[in-house]
């Protein structure tokens, strides 16, 4: 079974991507071991702490090194990513860099009907960043656009050819990782 770590562009307590992440974890428990990090807790990147940081930034960064892959659901904020997720991957793609060559998913919804299509090409970009050069699935964009009504009040996704396509996507990503890791 494959090891995955999910990082969570939004720390806000009802967040539709942490719904989301959470139903992605329950769904596919029989095909990938899927931990939730929390980067929330992460505190603000500064350069000056790169080479003694925190302990939470070593504990996270060991998780994210020791993963067969990274899942990244993210919503949109004025067309980017938001900081949390930013200041996660800015810790890191530096000194030890444990996003390189590691095969990444990204999901994500948002209220609008665009989903976060701009947001996830803002991270492609990081993803691609000489620091991160971590390996995007290619093709294989989730952008669930009016995720609030397809997400009911317990936080199951209940949208059926939503819940289809992702399948096909996290299939194509466990291929992906096989593909990457020479399995």
């Amino acid at each position: 079974m494959k090891k995955i770590v999910a990082l969570v562009g939004s720390n806000r307590k009802e967040s539709y991507n942490k719904k989301l992440a959470l139903y992605m974890q329950n769904r596919y428990q029989d095909k990938l071991d899927i931990e939730i990090l929390p980067i929330d807790e992460l505190p603000m990147y500064n350069q000056d702490d790169e080479l003694d940081p925190p302990a939470i930034v070593n504990e996270i960064k060991g998780k994210v090194k020791e993963s067969d892959g990274v899942l990244i659901v993210t919503p949109e904020y004025n067309h980017s990513i938001p900081a949390v997720l930013k200041n996660a991957i800015d810790w890191f793609s530096r000194v030890d860099r444990v996003m390189v060559n590691k095969p990444v998913m990204i999901a994500g919804g948002s209220g609008g009907v665009l989903g976060t299509v701009r947001a996830q090409m803002h991270l492609r970009q990081i993803m691609n960043s000489p620091g991160v050069s971590a390996l995007t699935l290619p093709g294989n964009e989730v952008f669930i656009g009016a995720i609030q009504s397809k997400i009911d009040e317990t936080g199951k996704l209940v949208d059926e050819a939503t819940i289809q396509f992702i399948d096909s996507v996290v299939d194509n990503y466990i291929h992906w990782i096989e593909q990457t890791k020479g399995y």
